[in-house]
């Protein structure tokens, strides 16, 4: 759409500001699609595919007002400051010309989740080749207007010139002229004349997060806003015995109660009533409950027994018959947690046959579907509007939570309902990082190297999202309950619990066996990194291991068998940094190493640390970490480290503290004295990480590149500075000293 404004106002106002950004209304009119024949769709890259017109990605108004449309969630990793780097650095402006609209069912194309590490490799790549196809628009264009050569139009800060000509943008791509498809052969501008990209660039995100402004979707207000709570059953398998509802409905502020079946909720007009009414719920509620869980201490073996879907992920060779040495150990990793500091929060509005949502799911397009069908609308009548979260990475209570309010905004029609989840909601309902099991075995030839590889991993679903109504949970508790999707393993080349099990090593022979566990006692999904998390532990920690028994350095062990230079590079930074071979030990003190490239097609991420230990407490603590990564071209250094500095703190958390707890019947680990987390006395003393530029190579995923190798460094850290291999994670004192103790 482009906004009307005469000639001469346009001058006054740029010559008043300069930067002028004009929002597009909330309800942008559609604009009609028409039927194309150029460049086949399945040719473009990124998320082009789906939406291959240009004005789906960029728009520009009559004032020059620039506006980025993206269909992926900032969830705290940088993404709007990134995708607006991209547009200004192909539109050549200031980046602060450029306002951002992201997730948004109604405004924004349809990306599905935010995950994976895929915003920048979908998303930036469709929005540079918008924006740089744009910019040969503007050129050709002004050329035209001022009779001259493409070749003579100069294009800078939103002004097209040549000699006395000028015009800005917004003259310029008028009605429309930007609903073209795009095309793959864009002109990008030369990454040696850079002047955006590859900077660093506050983050138009973190002023209001640090200032205590309103920043997140648990500080939204809007007007005629009531507020619900919802109760939850004792535990997955309780069924509702008794509640007196009239009990509730009296109460001070209650505007009213609400069951379903087993989904029992309650509107008040203010939030501490809804907080008084829901605690009155759980004492009055009786549950009866059957149990369903493992005993305690027979999570693994109940993984191993249970009925599997086996997939062989990737055979070569044939394992030698002379080989000298063959080794094997086993990794395990429990339930974890989200564990979100933020409880889940939506808030969602009824009027009439439409239903809007305003959520930090990664998946507004998913959302919108799965909410559709549990209200039984048609999809064209939900909205769901991404706003930021104060968590999480990965599949917490966000699209549960939304399923709430849709619910109680139904029950109280008119008015906006806010649900915020109570901690024992998010720590005992949100779907956990599953458990896993992971079987490692390595046949060695005379001289130390690796001529045979196994690698078999057990692991539930990684990924349960919407979906359905039947993948929320609201949806399986309402009286007319909804059936989730059927668990399917995610495919390679990226996976789920498979996913980093091929090594980026050369071995001559290897297999790699998936146990696909779709059946699971508690509900899982999409943790931070999904399945790599663990796989690289196992697969790093196994390296260590077999480097130590030949008695061979770490690194020149891995360098040995490693034969992409990428790796290599990433490799060799790491150690030169953090100063492995000048390193000494000291009492207590040992150093760990480990590397990966995330999917084995992501960013490629290489840790050093120096870890503590102490024999007495038997705590662990990471005193140092120096990390390398190759993320492909950078656009924002600054974000980049952010990640990998974020992923080695959550990773040391989760090696160190956390695992769901729960007995034969529900989830005990309610709280943060049930569920530790990593404190700030327990966090990494420094974290010094170093970026591999390759200006012209293409954007690689790095949100999820230093989970797996922290856990590794830290493993292979505790056992160089007590000699003893930790395959359990977390690595809890009581761990460590039992291990020191054998």
């Amino acid at each position: 759409m482009t906004a009307r404004v005469d000639r001469a106002a346009r001058r006054r106002l740029l010559a008043a500001g300069g930067a002028i950004v004009v929002s597009f209304p909330l309800r942008a009119a559609p604009l009609a699609r028409t039927s194309a024949a150029s460049a086949p769709v399945a040719q473009l890259p990124g998320s082009l595919k789906s939406e291959p017109f240009i004005d789906g990605w960029i728009r520009i108004d009559a004032l020059g007002g620039i506006t980025v449309f993206t269909g992926k969630a900032e969830l705290g990793q940088g993404i709007k400051t990134a995708l607006i780097q991209v547009a200004a650095e192909q539109l050549l402006v200031d980046p602060r010309r450029v306002a951002i609209v992201a997730a948004d069912t109604e405004r924004t194309p349809d990306e599905g989740y935010t995950a994976g590490s895929h915003s920048m490799q979908d998303s930036g790549t469709a929005i540079r080749l918008a924006a740089a196809q744009t910019r040969a628009i503007l050129a050709s264009r002004a050329a035209m207007r001022f009779g001259v050569g493409v070749e003579d139009v100069l294009l800078r800060d939103g002004v097209a010139s040549a000699g006395v000509h000028r015009a800005g943008y917004g003259e310029l791509v008028t009605g429309e002229v930007l609903h073209v498809r795009a095309r793959a052969d864009a002109p990008l501008r030369d990454p040696r004349s850079h002047f955006v990209s590859g900077k660093a660039w506050s983050r138009i995100d973190i002023p209001a997060k640090v200032s205590g402004a309103a920043a997140y979707v648990q500080d939204l207000r809007l007007e005629g806003m009531v507020h619900g709570r919802v109760l939850r059953p004792a535990g997955p398998n309780a069924t509702l015995g008794s509640f007196d509802a009239s009990a509730i409905a009296a109460l001070p502020g209650v505007l009213k109660v609400v069951q379903d079946g087993r989904f029992v909720g309650v509107v008040a007009q203010r939030e501490w009533q809804a907080v008084v009414a829901w605690r009155r719920m759980t004492q009055i509620a009786r549950w009866d409950e059957t149990p369903s869980l493992p005993l305690p201490g027979t999570l693994y073996r109940s993984l191993r027994e249970a009925p599997s879907e086996d997939s062989v992920i990737a055979e070569r060779g044939t394992p030698p018959l002379d080989a000298t040495t063959s080794i094997s150990a086993a990794y395990r990793r429990p339930y974890q947690a989200h564990a979100s500091i933020g409880p889940s929060c939506a808030v969602a509005r009824v009027a009439g046959n439409t239903c809007t949502v305003w959520s930090h799911t990664q998946g507004v397009f998913p959302l919108r579907k799965a909410i559709a069908e549990l209200l039984r609308l048609p999809a064209e009548q939900v909205r769901c509007i991404h706003v930021e979260g104060s968590g999480c990475y990965g599949h917490n209570g966000a699209d549960d939570v939304a399923a709430d309010a849709a619910l109680l905004a139904r029950a109280w029609p008119g008015r906006p309902v806010r649900v915020q989840w109570m901690r024992e909601d998010e720590h005992a309902w949100e779907p956990y990082g599953p458990p896993m099991i992971a079987e490692l075995r390595a046949t060695l030839d005379a001289s130390g190297a690796i001529v045979d590889w196994a690698h078999d991993v057990w692991s539930n679903p990684h990924s349960t999202r919407p979906g359905g109504a039947g993948d929320l949970l609201a949806g399986t508790l309402v009286a007319d309950a909804f059936v989730p999707t059927l668990p399917k393993p995610l495919p390679q080349p990226e996976g789920g619990g498979d996913r980093n099990a091929i090594p980026l090593y050369a071995f001559p022979s290897l297999r790699i066996t998936h146990h696909f566990l779709p059946r699971m006692p508690l509900r899982t999904s999409a943790l931070r990194s999904l399945g790599a998390y663990h796989n690289v532990f196992a697969i790093e920690s196994f390296m260590d291991e077999l480097a130590r028994a030949g008695k061979v350095d770490p690194i020149d062990f891995r360098l040995r068998h490693m034969r992409d230079p990428r790796a290599q590079a990433v490799i060799g930074l790491a150690a030169e940094r953090f100063g492995w071979t000048a390193w000494r030990p000291r009492a207590g003190r040992g150093r760990g190493f480990a590397f990966a490239r995330y999917k084995n097609l992501a960013a490629y991420a290489a840790i050093a640390m120096e870890v503590e230990v102490r024999r007495d407490s038997g705590a662990v603590r990471v005193v140092r970490a120096v990390a390398a990564t190759d993320s492909g071209e950078i656009v924002n250094p600054d974000g980049i480290r952010n990640q990998i500095e974020g992923g080695i703190v959550q990773a040391t958390s989760w090696t160190l503290f956390e695992a769901v707890a729960f007995d034969a019947t529900r989830v005990t680990s309610r709280d943060w004295g049930g569920y530790p987390i990593l404190r700030f006395p327990q966090a990494p003393g420094s974290i010094d990480v170093h970026l591999v530029d390759r200006p012209g190579e293409p954007f690689l995923g790095t949100g999820e590149a230093a989970q797996g190798p922290a856990a590794a460094a830290i493993a292979n850290g505790v056992a160089d500075a007590v000699g003893v291999r930790l395959r359990d994670i977390p690595f809890t004192p009581a761990r460590v000293r039992e291990a020191l103790a054998a």
